[in-house]
């Protein structure tokens, strides 16, 4: 199988030296590319900006910002047969980019923020006959139902639901996989490497049964 993964946070540029992120490591997502490479399947990487070395056997592209990372993989995405979006893409960006840096001044300073493209959703009403979709939920309450809602409302096959507790800045997980036929596995906890290889064996096993 082709298998695309993205990894890792987004980069959203208010001036030139500072930024809107997040904390992901891109550790779940660089663990999952791994696990399908060692399964044996053809995997594109995209990663966003990770302290972490690239894998060997695997195609790496490296983005900064949500828009590279649209454009990334919407570009490969007529080629793959799964998608893996483990990335933690940022919901939004400033609206606009100082070219210099923004100096200190008397009082507050405002920052508009725009929503930036939902990846994921693209994907999902973009989805053609033999393609499958799997999405991570990192969420700090109400873990399941809001899984349950990105799974159904963006197209999904899987999801893969996560504590913040759990899976940020770690090098452990538990996750919940719920698939679009109402089932429920819980994986973990264990190292992020062992929980990868069983997410892979999950979503990719029974396709190679229809």
């Amino acid at each position: 199988m082709k298998i695309l993964v993205t990894a890792g946070p987004t980069r959203e540029r208010l001036d030139p030296v500072r930024y809107i992120s997040n904390r992901s490591t891109g550790k779940m997502g660089y663990a999952v590319a791994c696990a399908a490479r060692d399964a044996g399947h053809e995997v594109t990487l995209v990663s966003g900006p990770v302290a972490l070395a690239a894998p060997e056997g695997v195609s790496l592209v490296r983005v900064e910002s949500a828009a590279e990372m649209a454009a990334a993989v919407f570009d490969a995405f007529p080629r793959q047969d799964l998608v893996v979006m483990a990335a933690a893409v940022a919901d939004y960006r400033p609206a606009e980019t100082a070219e210099h840096k923004i100096k200190k001044q008397k009082g507050d300073l405002l920052i508009r923020l725009e929503r930036t493209t939902d990846i994921l959703a693209e994907l999902g009403a973009r989805k053609q006959p033999g393609q499958h979709l799997a999405g991570f939920a990192a969420e700090s309450e109400d873990l399941l139902e809001n899984a349950r809602k990105k799974l159904t409302g963006k197209g999904l096959d899987w999801i893969a639901a996560n504590t913040v507790a759990d899976g940020f800045g770690t090098d452990t997980n538990t996750i919940v996989l719920l698939g679009r036929d109402g089932s429920e596995t819980v994986i973990g906890p264990d190292t992020k490497a062992r929980v990868a290889a069983k997410l892979v064996e999950m979503i990719t096993l029974p396709r190679t049964t229809k």
